[in-house]
């Protein structure tokens, strides 16, 4: 049975699933099994079973919960409106508090997202050793020598570049547009995309300032938390969530833009994420309720459309904390569809998950390849130069599944496409 000193996957949730057994083809992981437990009407009879006392936190209700994508497709065709997302990260909180979780998620989310991530000056340690390591080429010799085994010479290809810089490490607290400002904006500069894609978070400034906005980036936010909740770890994903809530809620921004899928969703739940703490609360809920993704927000304001052309064949795919989490779906495709000389090529599947969903791809590698295999053969069929898309981890999958299965194209985010439409001469 579940302890109640932790996140409890809620009662009326779980009865609110009518086992009507629609979610089961936009599974991902049901899809590559077969198997109902492997399903979310699967997972939420296990998880109504641990909850009643008749089955024990296992090693194969453990499984199961760390098999789970949390892409979160399945609430989008629940014709019941399950919050499945919530039973599922509940459910691992609860995993945590048991001692059951997996060894390797256990070292992770000890050393590398509370130990690391959650400090920006140790997000910069991190970024400076990794610069080190790329000069040596350590990671290149590793995916390079037969001594270590398949899997880890594959870890070693995924790692990204690390640029000289990160992007708070380039930019003051306040930038303003070169004429009068329509709004007063707050940007995340988050922790996984400060310190691996600077570019794009400086081409999400530039395309602000294009659309008249004064942008607000405190020194004193951290990472949003949303790895560290997804996996489990409430406690220190609170612990974020306040501290970003003292940087940017009294602020008098319009809106909080953030150019990360994961982290604009989970932002928006800062509300019910400190539901229970009397000082956060109502700050957490009225933060919460100005955080819009940046493809969201460019359109809110009929954004001004570009004029310098981009000739290039261009697909989409959708990150699933955009998508099924937020609902935000034809935003960005309106914003390519914008950009002149850009010919867009819809993705099959585009909604499917691309295997990456946080840190899956390093704690469930052979799972996270079968989707990426399926997610680039349809890439590759569109004829496409370029795949965009609207996370941090999509791009990172995107980019190693390019590399993998030996497919030419390009992988970026689709503010970066926008902006080189708005350069003179892109």
């Amino acid at each position: 049975m579940f302890s109640t000193d932790v996140e409890v996957p809620s009662s009326d949730i779980i009865a609110s699933c009518i086992h009507c057994g629609l979610c089961l083809p936009s599974c991902p992981t049901y899809a590559l099994t077969g198997l109902e437990k492997s399903s979310p009407r699967g997972r939420i009879r296990l998880i109504k079973s641990v909850a009643e006392g008749t089955l024990d936190i296992s090693d194969g209700f453990v499984d199961e919960m760390y098999f789970c994508l949390d892409c979160q497709a399945c609430q989008t065709v629940c014709p019941a409106g399950v919050q499945y997302g919530s039973l599922v990260e509940a459910a691992r909180a609860q995993i945590v508090h048991s001692g059951r979780e997996p060894r390797k998620l256990k070292l992770l989310r000890s050393f590398f997202l509370r130990g690391l991530l959650s400090s920006s000056s140790r997000i910069r340690w991190l970024a400076a050793f990794g610069r080190v390591q790329q000069k040596l080429g350590f990671l290149k010799a590793i995916s390079q020598l037969r001594i270590f085994p398949g899997s880890v010479r594959e870890f070693a290809r995924m790692a990204p570049l690390i640029p000289e810089r990160t992007f708070d490490e380039t930019v003051g607290e306040v930038v303003r547009p070169k004429g009068n400002s329509r709004y007063r904006v707050g940007f995340l500069s988050g922790c996984v995309m400060n310190v691996l894609y600077p570019e794009i978070h400086h081409d999400s400034v530039q395309v602000l300032l294009h659309n008249d906005c004064e942008v607000f980036i405190p020194k004193s936010q951290v990472c949003c938390g949303s790895l560290l909740a997804h996996n489990g770890d409430f406690h220190s994903a609170r612990k974020l969530a306040r501290k970003n809530i003292k940087a940017f809620a009294d602020s008098e921004i319009d809106a909080l833009v953030v150019n990360a899928a994961g982290c604009s969703a989970f932002m928006k739940e800062y509300g019910h994420l400190l539901q229970d703490d009397s000082a956060f609360a109502q700050r957490g809920k009225e933060l919460a309720s100005r955080t819009k993704d940046i493809l969201e927000f460019l359109v809110e304001i009929d954004f001004k459309k570009p004029t310098g052309r981009v000739v290039k064949r261009v697909t989409y795919h959708e990150a699933c904390h955009l998508v099924h989490s937020q609902r935000i779906s034809y935003q960005p495709r309106e914003i390519l569809l914008s950009i002149p000389g850009l010919e867009y090529l819809e993705l099959e599947e585009a909604s499917w998950c691309c295997g990456s969903a946080g840190i899956y791809n390093v704690v469930r590698y052979e799972d996270s390849v079968k989707l990426l295999e399926r997610k680039m053969r349809h890439i590759q069929n569109t004829g496409a130069d370029v795949v965009s898309t609207a996370n941090p981890g999509c791009l990172l999958q995107l980019q190693y599944g390019s590399l993998r299965f030996g497919i030419p194209i390009v992988s970026t985010h689709v503010i970066s496409l926008l902006r080189r439409g708005y350069e003179k001469n892109p």
